[in-house]
């Protein structure tokens, strides 16, 4: 625990309000951006990350996990071209997501930082990114939007799946809040306020769903007409 409120790490405000207070950690609230988040000094380290990770078993042939990813991906493929190019960041041990938009045509890239930690993919710029269950555990969330925002082209996509606040219910009962890699947690308010600071536009097609949009640049011609 620690002895002053602290800053937001993703809009950087002071004077977060309490939200929780749980056997483990303590939840603020920032009153900016609306995000619940954890002190930095309850942050685990990158063995114990890596050591949850390990756990997970995404198998792509799993019909119930295929059911779960449709909801992020079924309203994104609505909204891409076919043979579009993207990337699934976060993609952990087992991609399924990536390989649903695979099966689908799409080409799709890997980065994570423990288990696809290729470095050029940020020297590309795609389509669409997908983050499934991945921005909840960011502990630089404006670095790692920054990032994401510059890696799409004019009018990308970046679909975002992470249980919203309001669907959590109670923190001492959620396995989801007491999972010590969770250190960040988001709402519609904070999907607001990241469509504003980035200028995308935002769209919610399913509960713990967002898709943000990067605006589409138009060129200038002589006679004041825009393409």
């Amino acid at each position: 625990m620690v002895s002053a409120p602290p800053d937001c790490p993703l809009c950087r405000a002071s004077g977060p309000t309490p939200h929780h207070r749980g056997r483990a950690r303590a939840f603020w609230r920032c009153q900016r951006c609306a995000l619940v988040f954890v002190a930095r000094e309850d942050y685990p380290d990158a063995a114990t990350e890596k050591a949850r990770y390990d756990q997970h078993h995404n198998d792509p042939s799993d019909p119930g996990y295929r059911r779960f990813l449709s909801a992020v991906a079924v309203p994104l493929l609505d909204r891409i071209a076919p043979g579009a190019r993207g990337l699934d960041f976060g993609c952990g041990p087992g991609p399924a997501l990536a390989h649903m938009l695979r099966e689908a045509g799409m080409r799709v890239d890997l980065y994570d930082a423990f288990y696809a930690p290729d470095a050029s993919v940020w020297d590309r710029r795609y389509d669409f990114i997908t983050a499934s269950e991945v921005i909840e555990h960011l502990h630089e969330p404006t670095r790692e939007l920054d990032r994401l925002f510059g890696a799409l082209v004019p009018g990308g996509w970046l679909a975002v799946m992470t249980r919203w606040v309001s669907s959590i219910g109670s923190f001492d009962g959620s396995r989801y809040a007491r999972d010590v890699t969770h250190v960040g947690f988001y709402d519609v308010a904070t999907f607001n306020w990241i469509a504003t600071r980035w200028g995308a536009t935002l769209e919610l097609p399913a509960i713990d769903v967002a898709l943000l949009r990067t605006p589409v640049r138009r060129s200038v011609v002589a006679d004041g007409e825009r393409r």
